[in-house]
C-alpha cells in the first residue's frame, strides 16, 4: 500500500517546489489609499556613455579653471610688479647707486666718511672738507694761525674765509655774539658750536654732520669730535649760524 502512494508523494512534492521558484511580480497599479511601491528597473547599456558625457564636462571644466588661474596669477604677478615699480627703487638698485658712488668718491670722501660714521654720498659740501682737510692734525698753540699751530678760534676763521668768503671775529666770545643762536636740532653743515672749557664762551668749533664737529683742540689739535662725548657735552654751551654764509663753488 505504501508503495503505491510514494508516486503521488513525489508528483506533490515537485509541484511545491516549482511553485516556490516562481518569480514575484511588481503591478505597478496599486488601490487608493496603499502605501507607496518602489518599482525597479535595470540598468540601461546607455549608463556608459552617460559617465563619460559627464566625465568630459568634468574634464572641460577644469582646463577652464586651470585657463583662469593662470590668467589669474599672471594679472596678480602684473600688479605686484607694479605696485614694486612704484614703491621705489629696489634693494639691488639702491646698493648699485651706493658702490657707484663710493667708487666715485674722492679720498678725502672716503676719509671723512669714516671719520663722521656717514656714508659717502651724504658728504656732498667737497669745499668744506678740502678746507678741513687742509689743516687737519695740525696741532694746537694758543694764538697760534698757522700751520705750525693754531688755537680754536683762529681754525674757524681759516674754515670760514677759505669756504664761505666770510671773515669772522677773531675769538670764540665774539664769534658767538655774531651768530644767530639755534637749537642743536636745527644744526646744519658749517654751523658753529660752542664750549665753556675755561669759563664763558672759550671753545668754538665747525659742526659737520651726524653729530661730529671739527675743531683745535687743545690736546689733540684739529681734529673730529663727537658732540655726545661726555666731555664736550658736559660743557657745551650752545649752537650759532652765521647769516648769509654760502658754500663757495
Amino acid at each position: 500500500m505504501v508503495k503505491k502512494l510514494i508516486p503521488f508523494l513525489l508528483v506533490i512534492i515537485t509541484m511545491a517546489s516549482c511553485s516556490s521558484l516562481k518569480p514575484l511580480s511588481f503591478s505597478s497599479s496599486k488601490p487608493a489609499g496603499s502605501a507607496p511601491t518602489t518599482t525597479y528597473a535595470p540598468v540601461s547599456n546607455n549608463t556608459k556613455k552617460e559617465v563619460k558625457f559627464l566625465d568630459d564636462i568634468t574634464v572641460e571644466s577644469q582646463s577652464v579653471v586651470v585657463k583662469q588661474d593662470a590668467a589669474n596669477s599672471r594679472r596678480e604677478s602684473g600688479a605686484v610688479h607694479q605696485a614694486v615699480s612704484e614703491s621705489g627703487p629696489s634693494t639691488t638698485d639702491i646698493y648699485m647707486n651706493k658702490t657707484s658712488s663710493v667708487e666715485k668718491a674722492s679720498a678725502i670722501q672716503l676719509k671723512y666718511a669714516v671719520l663722521l660714521n656717514t656714508e659717502v654720498e651724504q658728504l656732498v659740501n667737497a669745499r668744506l672738507l678740502e678746507s678741513v682737510d687742509e689743516w687737519y692734525g695740525t696741532r694746537y698753540r694758543m694764538g697760534g694761525t698757522t700751520k705750525s699751530g693754531i688755537d680754536c678760534s683762529a681754525f674757524t676763521q681759516a674754515i670760514y674765509l677759505s669756504t664761505f668768503g666770510v671773515a669772522l671775529p677773531r675769538t670764540a666770545r665774539e664769534q658767538y655774539r655774531n651768530a644767530r643762536i639755534i637749537s642743536a636740532t636745527e644744526l646744519k653743515e658749517g654751523d658753529l658750536v660752542f664750549f665753556n672749557t675755561r669759563g664763558g664762551v672759550s671753545h668754538v668749533g665747525v659742526y659737520l654732520q651726524n653729530n661730529k664737529f671739527v675743531h683745535a683742540s687743545s690736546s689733540l689739535g684739529v681734529t673730529v669730535s663727537d658732540m655726545f662725548d661726555p666731555y664736550y657735552l658736559r660743557h657745551y654751551i650752545g649752537a650759532g649760524r652765521i647769516e648769509k654764509a654760502e658754500v663757495k663753488d
